[in-house]
């Protein structure tokens, strides 16, 4: 049974972790639960809105770990499968050690504590932004909509964009670079982690997408996944970046000019 596992590896179990996250997410949306997935409706109402409440500091709390359970499903649906070729190559790397199993499970962690990050420091933002200028935000969401569309079609051409996405794209000399030293354990939790931080680098900007259309429109997040994956892993990615930051950069200008004709009118 050992030598069985070795030869199918680990790569099966990261496949069916991916499918277990769509497949709660999807559960989650379909569940009187479903609200908690949209990041301005934790608290307003039912069991989350009870246990604010109930607890010091409710209000943040309840909603922060509402949203880190949200995002980390998230990012496991649409960011692991991006990055499967790092963990093929880790899987192989790793070979016959019987420490295999932990070894993938720290650098999966390490590489969602990338986007974890990233998660929080984005939620903070957006809940400063409800916080001091709420009113005006539910008026003119739309403005916020087309900004956020603006910076990722923006991004889509500057240098961090490219620099990050060639460390994505070359899993085999990212893993000789920082798979190393007397820790393994450490090193692979550190391997994912650094992997996350160049990945979280070169799609951060379209991932702040799903704060525009919402984290359960299973839709966009099928179709941004499948973006960020040919941008990382197909030989003609790289030709992507620059379309899709236009088709980004007009669909900001379609949404600023729809609401302007309204007000016009």
């Amino acid at each position: 049974m050992q030598a069985s596992a070795i030869r199918r590896g680990s790569m099966p179990i990261i496949t069916a972790l991916i499918g277990i996250a769509w497949a709660t997410l999807f559960v989650w949306q379909q569940s009187p639960y479903g609200r908690y997935l949209d990041h301005g409706q934790w608290t307003e109402s039912g069991l989350a809105a009870s246990i604010c409440g109930a607890m010091p500091a409710g209000n943040l709390v309840v909603p922060a770990l509402l949203y880190a359970a949200g995002w980390v499903l998230m990012s496991a649906a649409m960011m692991l499968p991006t990055s499967l070729p790092l963990f093929r190559l880790f899987d192989r790397l790793a070979g016959k050690r019987p420490d295999r199993a932990a070894l993938i499970a720290l650098l999966i962690i390490g590489y969602l504590l990338a986007w974890t990050g990233f998660g929080i420091a984005a939620h903070l933002l957006d809940a400063a932004l409800h916080a001091t200028i709420s009113a005006w935000l539910l008026l003119n969401g739309w403005a916020v909509g087309a900004a956020v569309l603006a910076i990722a079609g923006l991004f889509q051409f500057s240098r961090l964009k490219y620099h990050c996405l060639d460390r994505c794209r070359t899993p085999f000399s990212f893993i000789v670079e920082h798979w190393h030293g007397a820790a393994p354990r450490f090193a692979a939790f550190r391997l994912g982690l650094d992997h996350g931080i160049f990945c979280v680098g070169c799609c951060w900007a379209i991932m702040l997408l799903m704060f525009v259309v919402g984290a359960g429109s299973f839709g966009w997040m099928l179709l941004l996944g499948v973006a960020m994956a040919l941008e990382k892993n197909v030989t003609w990615g790289r030709r992507l970046i620059q379309p899709l930051g236009i088709g980004l950069l007009a669909s900001s200008g379609i949404v600023v000019a729809e609401n302007t004709w309204r007000w016009l009118l």
